[in-house]
């Protein structure tokens, strides 16, 4: 892909370094895939509402899924680290903060001895997947 880098988008030195991590069959399309799993994540917008610039949203989607599940960004999130770390760019010194918060057990509102009885616990569940619809 030669020419305009949108906002979004990797840069060529990304693009390199999450080559890398990629396995498999190379396909003409990669950085274009890529860049929409990039665009829909740093946007928020549903898979359906992709650009058509970066392909069929279900092939964006589908890629993304199998990248998540093979361990391709976590070896990509690895080797920048270990690039990183090699040049000395990483200081890998560690902060804990062990700061207590406690609440009145009022504040619970478990129902007991007075407190709210009324709530009900919600759960979040997760969205549909998009290849059930």
């Amino acid at each position: 892909m030669v020419g305009v880098i949108r906002r979004h988008e990797l840069t060529d030195p990304e693009w390199e370094l999450l080559a890398r991590a990629v396995t498999g069959r190379p396909r003409v399309e990669d950085r274009e895939i890529i860049n929409g799993m990039v665009y829909k994540i740093r946007t928020g917008i549903s898979w359906r509402d992709l650009p058509a610039r970066y392909g069929p949203w279900k092939t964006v989607y589908t890629r993304f899924r199998r990248y998540a599940l093979d361990g391709v960004f976590t070896r990509g999130l690895q080797q920048t680290q270990a690039q990183a770390d090699a040049a000395g760019d990483i200081d890998w010194l560690v902060q804990i903060d062990s700061t207590v918060v406690r609440a009145h057990q009022h504040a619970a509102a478990t129902g007991r001895k007075g407190g709210s009885s009324g709530r009900t616990n919600r759960t979040i569940t997760p969205s549909a997947d998009p290849e059930e619809n």
